[in-house]
């Protein structure tokens, strides 16, 4: 049962939970009198949100991080971003993990280039270098820098270590680029909202099928967005903290800005176990503590679950599912292509049911979420003397980091594996982003990974191949391979089995990871390749802007994915205007085209030329500007283009979302609203303007919209902005900007981070 409070609560002792509305109870079990504002600072939240802040109140934080965190599709644009904007050290642990495209490359020597570049970025700046396949980024840090009241950054949206007592932030580049800095991360205080845990997981179930339980009750409503889940209650005890962390991680899917777990014994021994005992408090919420929600959950009722393509949150037991497979396959199907650009191609869920029976063309248990030990021990207990069979179904695992690997050896999980016929792989995130294991044209999927969403799995429908993914806890995986491929519940091979306890071995850390921390050489030189390139120039912003509608989207949600894709364009991450040409390849392509059609006419205006050379339609566009405004004028106004989504930017911290748009010429984006603070952080950070209306657009992909006196409007309310869509007739649209801090709106004006921070 999972059940959402309507309203805030009191939770006192750490085990009643009193609505507001009755906080006269408050008073009965306390002695005192219900106050919500002292009892905001009750939170574990609050506490080390306060300990981090380095403002003068609690209202608009300034937080300072202890650690930070970026893998290889990131690293190289935020050291590029930071020492053009003067960085000559990281001031704070900063760690650099090859995870990502550590077995994914377009040509060349593409990859290794970057990772030879972040090794020399760690010893010239005194960085700490995870090399590839020894360490996905998360559990690295979970096994090296998380601890009991701390506060980490990473360059990676599943950045979430809240089961060690860590407040993890996952954010676009430029939030890290400014630590490195020694800026701040400023956000209004968040809500807080509790997840009481109750009673204990049955056996069988596992950390995804709690995860995907929660996403599906919260993600739709908004119940925690942009707030941080504080795990507490008696059933966090009954989940030992590598289940927690599996848990954990799957937060960010919920939309949350973070969270944080109640810690006890077995939070000490896990640290203890990793040689950092002092990284160890007991953290509980005070007597009396307020949460502006409250998520119950009993853990003795979660069943195992499967989410359906696209998204983490299309939840369903998978008794549920069995029980009404056509009727739910033919529902996901439709909504699967209703969405595809590519309206020839059609994706197919129903014709894999086979006498009643959903058939499955593979499995992965992979990355921060799969991989870990106790996931990757109960799978090889469920396969142990079973096989897979050698039809289509094929199962692949990967460990989480090399510890794991070298512990899974040596309990016998990964011989059990490779004799049931999975293939056990080492450390990396690919099978989470579209970098590995794609699977074939109109198979389907099921993973034990973090992600979805459309195209995640890699793969293309502009060129006609189309698959999805079902994510799934590696135990029901591990059932479903027994039965050939068969969707299996784990319930089927639930028994007594108790996972043998984790033994960590830092010796592969010791010999590969390289720890520069507070020993950086400036004397040492970044070491390029020939696919490394500069930001280059963006200018700041004018007085006035035209804007050139390039795409517009009207699904109800746009993934980060759609408007950059993962996979193997991430190869070209270290190149901007390399990686710009895939934008919203898989959901709009022909973007590209239009956006860098606008982007000559500004190039001619910025070299002093008549950008209506490179746009004819721009000349009666001003003709009938100049109508209405006398002062319109080709020369002075900036043109860019633009895109329009209901609600973009759901899912990761990817900046290129944001920048791939920017150095096309993208000025704006306008939307209902923004799914994430990250990717509106990330729009600003690039300097393009985060536009919001509320009626729906009244305009084409190929309009054009004339905002005059933009920057005085920044400096205003900017909750009425004038804006015209320019035709035959000028048409007025309102717009509005939601609160910005004078720093986003100086970056803004600037035209991005780097140029602001050039200026100061």
């Amino acid at each position: 049962m999972i059940r959402l409070y309507d309203g805030g609560v009191y939770l006192i002792h750490g085990t009643d939970i009193v609505p507001e509305e009755e906080a006269g109870r408050v008073e009965q079990l306390t002695g005192k009198k219900a106050c919500k504002e002292e009892a905001r600072k009750g939170t574990i939240a609050y506490s080390i949100l306060e300990k981090h802040n380095t403002a003068s109140d609690m209202k608009h934080l300034k937080i300072k991080f202890d650690a930070m965190a970026s893998h290889d599709i990131t690293f190289v644009g935020i050291i590029q971003t930071a020492k053009a904007s003067g960085m000559d050290i990281f001031p704070l642990p900063y760690v650099l993990t090859n995870c990502h495209n550590s077995l994914c490359a377009v040509g060349g020597t593409i990859n290794e280039d970057d990772h030879v570049f972040g090794l020399s970025a760690a010893k010239k700046y005194g960085g700490i270098f995870v090399p590839p396949h020894v360490a996905v980024i998360h559990q690295y840090m979970r096994e090296k820098m998380a601890g009991c009241g701390k506060m980490i950054i990473g360059s990676d949206s599943h950045t979430r270590y809240g089961a060690l007592g860590t407040i993890a932030v996952g954010e676009g580049g430029g939030e890290l680029v400014k630590q490195l800095l020694c800026d701040t991360y400023d956000v209004a205080y968040p809500g807080v909202v509790g997840v009481y845990l109750t009673g204990s997981p049955n056996p069988g179930v596992g950390p995804h099928d709690i995860a995907i339980a929660i996403v599906g009750a919260v993600f739709k409503n908004g119940y925690v967005k942009n707030k941080v889940m504080e795990f507490v209650g008696p059933g966090v005890a009954s989940m030992d903290t590598d289940y927690r962390n599996s848990v954990d991680v799957m937060t960010t899917e919920t939309t949350c800005l973070s969270s944080v777990w109640r810690t006890d014994e077995d939070t000490k021994a896990y640290l203890a176990q990793h040689g950092r005992s002092e990284d160890y408090q007991e953290l509980n919420p005070a007597d009396t503590a307020y949460y502006d929600g409250m998520i119950f959950i009993d853990l003795s009722t979660i069943k195992p679950m499967i989410a359906l393509p696209m998204h983490p949150s299309n939840a369903f037991t998978i008794d549920e599912l069995n029980a009404n497979l056509y009727d739910i396959l033919h529902d996901a199907e439709v909504s699967i292509n209703e969405r595809m650009s590519n309206k020839d191609l059609r994706y197919s869920m129903t014709d894999k049911i086979i006498d009643g029976k959903l058939h499955v063309q593979q499995g992965v248990i992979a990355g921060c979420a799969g991989g870990n030990y106790c996931n990757v021990m109960a799978a090889a207990h469920i396969l142990k003397n079973a096989s897979c069979g050698n039809s289509e179904f094929s199962l692949d695992v990967y460990p989480s980091s090399q510890p794991v690997y070298m512990d899974l050896v040596r309990k016998g999980a990964v011989s059990t594996l490779l004799e049931a016929g999975a293939i056990f792989k080492t450390a990396f995130c690919g099978p989470c982003f579209g970098a590995g294991d794609t699977p074939a044209n109109n198979a389907f999927s099921i993973r034990h990974t973090t992600r979805n969403f459309p195209n995640r799995e890699g793969s293309k429908p502009g060129s006609g191949q189309f698959s999805a993914v079902a994510l799934m806890d590696a135990r029901s995986i591990a059932a479903t391979a027994v039965n050939g491929g068969i969707l299996t519940s784990a319930e089927a091979y639930a028994d007594d089995y108790a996972i043998p306890p984790y033994d960590y071995d830092n010796k592969s850390y010791e010999a590969r990871v390289y720890q520069g921390f507070g020993k950086a050489d400036k004397e040492k030189q970044l070491v390029y390749g020939p696919n490394i390139k500069d930001w280059p120039a963006m200018e700041p912003l004018a007085d006035h802007i035209l804007l050139k509608v390039c795409a517009k989207i009207m699904d109800p949600v746009t993934t980060t994915d759609e408007l950059i894709p993962s996979g193997e364009t991430s190869s070209y991450r270290s190149n901007p205007l390399g990686l710009a040409e895939f934008t919203l390849s898989r959901r709009d392509p022909e973007y590209v085209g239009r956006a860098k059609a606008i982007d000559k006419a500004e190039r001619a205006r910025m070299n002093g030329q008549c950008p209506a050379e490179k746009d004819e339609g721009l000349r009666s566009v001003f003709a009938a500007l100049k109508k209405k405004f006398s002062d319109a004028d080709m020369k002075t106004t900036e043109i860019g283009s633009m895109i329009y989504c209901i609600k973009p930017g759901d899912g990761s911290a990817r900046e290129q979302a944001a920048s791939c748009q920017r150095v096309l010429g993208g000025l704006a984006n306008i939307c209902k609203e923004y799914a994430t603070k990250r990717y509106r952080s990330n729009v600003i950070n690039w300097g393009m303007l985060p536009f919001q209306m509320k009626a729906d657009p009244d305009f084409e992909i190929g309009d054009y919209i004339y905002v005059p006196d933009i920057r005085k409007a920044l400096n205003g309310d900017m909750q009425d902005i004038k804006a015209y869509i320019v035709g035959d007739t000028i048409r007025e649209i309102p717009l509005y900007i939601a609160d910005m801090t004078e720093d986003e709106k100086s970056i803004v004006k600037a035209g991005c981070l780097i140029n602001f921070n050039r200026s100061r």
